[in-house]
């Protein structure tokens, strides 16, 4: 399995899709920059989906869904919000097919009044439906998530990280007050950072976008950014606050404390199947996919060896109660029981699919009431005692997700550093990784680095300190360094 993964030194790129595919994550579809999710990589993202989830609705959220198809006309109606995804919508244009000779084509009697815009984002389509909800102060707040799919008809793809189709959650919720709106944009902006460093193993930097950058229609989007093994910056979740505008577009007023009539404030978050490419690229290595096990479909992975009837009769039995304990701790084990694969091929079948932790067993570890365990993560190997194997599993498993993070936390502090000069900046940006800098806070100047550099602003940082300086560019004053880095 591993001498099939490209060595991430030589070609990173290649590296990545070798791993998704060794993994059994995804494939390539029919359909240009689409996926097919296999059962691994769906296992793994429902996991997540189940986790996110979980805080969703301790934070209040209900799960909903809305129309994959969404009137040409609402997309008209917010300005901003047309213009930033005018050109990645998917059109329908026609309702049917009809038969000509051994194939089909489209029926031009069936064009349709309308067109049907392919669901990019939910905004408007939501916000239709809460003009219905909303007539008082008592029917808010309105806090919706919704798990879908999306198309955003995309040039350059790449599995999980950018394709076509993919799937995601939205969070849609509509308040009073602004203040509200805002906390509720930073509470969900506080989750996503939260999975990702308890979750993913993956720690990230949050902060607001520049005003170019901003989602289509927000007056302030918030955002997490992680980096990388190749020192690239990876946007991981985004957490919009929209202001009034979605309510102004459709409408949506409710009747206050006072008796009058005002705009409802409103927000949006999601994260999409692009975390999947983030926890692999965050954490895998030339042999394959590296799992945290808080979100590995299989946190272990019991092999039996054997060479008779009489020899597996008694592995099995040796290795049953293990796994029985190990169910009951909540621990997701697998027996991996095969006959027409060899001990070797399981082995390094299981490491290229990011197993945290595999446990082996033979006749000589039944005779010597042993067992013997191996990392994923360090791939080291022990043999250890039989007594108390289900404790110590448990305790070996928290132990991987902890050093995982400290792993990712330390390699994103080894390239993290500041830059005062342009120069020393276009120097710098080459080696990769997060470079924090002043900037004079004009589109004008972000826009020559992005040409100069291909560096992006990534946030204005929640926490910076408020360190004033100079623009390293023009000269003029800063109000504080923000995050630069090359970008998937």
């Amino acid at each position: 399995m591993a001498k099939r993964i490209t060595n991430r030194q030589d070609d990173y790129s290649q590296w990545y899709l070798d791993v998704v595919k060794e993994a059994k994550l995804a494939d390539h579809s029919p359909v240009r920059g689409c996926m097919v999710i296999r059962p691994h990589g769906f296992a793994l993202w429902e996991n997540m989906k189940a986790a996110l989830d979980k805080m969703f609705k301790e934070t209040g959220h209900e799960n909903a869904y809305f129309p994959l198809f969404i009137p040409k006309s609402f997309l008209s109606k917010e300005a901003q919000h047309v213009e930033g995804f005018a050109k990645e919508c998917a059109v329908v244009t026609h309702s049917r097919l009809k038969s000509v000779g051994n194939g089909v084509e489209v029926d031009p009697e069936s064009k349709l009044e309308e067109e049907l815009i392919v669901r990019p984002t939910s905004e408007t389509i939501i916000w239709d439906s809460y003009r219905n909800w909303i007539q008082s102060y008592r029917d808010l707040p309105i806090l919706i998530n919704q798990w879908a799919n999306v198309v955003r008809w995309e040039m350059r793809t790449r599995l999980f990280l950018r394709t076509m189709e993919f799937l995601w959650q939205e969070g849609h919720t509509a308040h009073a007050t602004k203040d509200e709106a805002v906390e509720e944009t930073e509470r969900m902006l506080n989750v996503y950072k939260t999975f990702a460093e308890e979750f993913m193993a993956m720690p990230v930097i949050t902060g607001k976008k520049t005003e170019t950058e901003r989602f289509a229609g927000a007056e302030e989007t918030y955002c997490i950014e992680a980096l990388m093994q190749d020192g690239k910056a990876l946007q991981a979740g985004t957490s919009h606050f929209l202001g009034q505008n979605f309510a102004k577009a459709f409408d949506v007023r409710f009747q206050n404390k006072d008796g009058e009539h005002e705009h409802v404030w409103a927000t949006s978050w999601g994260v999409s199947t692009r975390l999947v490419g983030g926890l692999i690229m965050t954490h895998s290595d030339d042999n394959g996919l590296v799992i945290p096990p808080k979100l590995a479909p299989q946190q272990v992975v019991v092999v039996p060896i054997f060479r008779s009837d009489e020899q597996k009769e008694a592995v099995l039995n040796y290795a049953q109660p293990i796994i029985d304990q190990l169910k009951d701790m909540g621990i997701r084990v697998k027996l991996d029981d095969r006959e027409n694969y060899n001990p070797g091929y399981k082995f390094a079948e299981h490491e290229a699919q990011g197993v945290p932790l595999r446990v082996a067993v033979g006749p000589r570890d039944v005779e010597n009431s042993n067992v013997e365990l191996a990392r994923r993560d360090t791939l080291e190997k022990n043999i250890v005692p039989r007594e108390g194997i289900a404790e110590k599993i448990g305790q070996l498993l928290e132990e991987i997700q902890s050093d995982l993070y400290n792993t990712a936390m330390e390699r994103m502090s080894d390239q993290t550093r500041n830059v005062d000069s342009y120069d020393e900046f276009q120097k710098e940006i080459e080696k990769g990784g997060f470079i924090y800098a002043h900037w004079d806070g004009t589109p004008e100047t972000e826009e020559k680095i992005k040409q100069d550099t291909k560096a992006t602003i990534r946030c204005i940082p929640l926490d910076r300190s408020g360190e004033t300086g100079e623009c390293m560019v023009t000269g003029e004053p800063s109000e504080g360094r923000v995050l630069f880095a090359r970008a998937y």
